[in-house]
């Protein structure tokens, strides 16, 4: 999987067409991510315990990673993520729109 925590990314599809975040985590298995401030969902929670309040609360859900692209904030394009091996043998991930290694 090309994206990952902590990575900026765009939403491609949706609702929320258009809009940027940062990934806060990744599932792999189900190939979604769950992206800051996209795919808002409301639950109702119910009170349990001394400390946790019940209400309806908002949080983000899980958006599927084929509906995401990664965002170069310095040059606030989107698009492809590939890999390319480096000089010293290593792998890296790599913008390709300027071929800059990310990270």
């Amino acid at each position: 999987m090309r994206i990952r925590t902590n990575d900026m990314v765009v939403v491609t599809k949706g609702r929320d067409r258009g809009k940027n975040g940062r990934v806060i985590s990744v599932d792999k298995k189900r190939n979604r991510a769950v992206v800051e401030g996209i795919n808002i969902v409301s639950r109702h929670q119910k009170p349990t315990g001394p400390f946790r309040q019940g209400g309806i609360i908002e949080k983000e859900s899980a958006v599927p990673v084929s509906n995401l692209a990664y965002y170069d904030e310095q040059s606030e394009t989107s698009g492809k993520i590939g890999y390319r091996f480096l000089a010293d043998g290593t792998k890296a991930r790599v913008f390709k729109k300027s071929g800059e290694v990310i990270e």
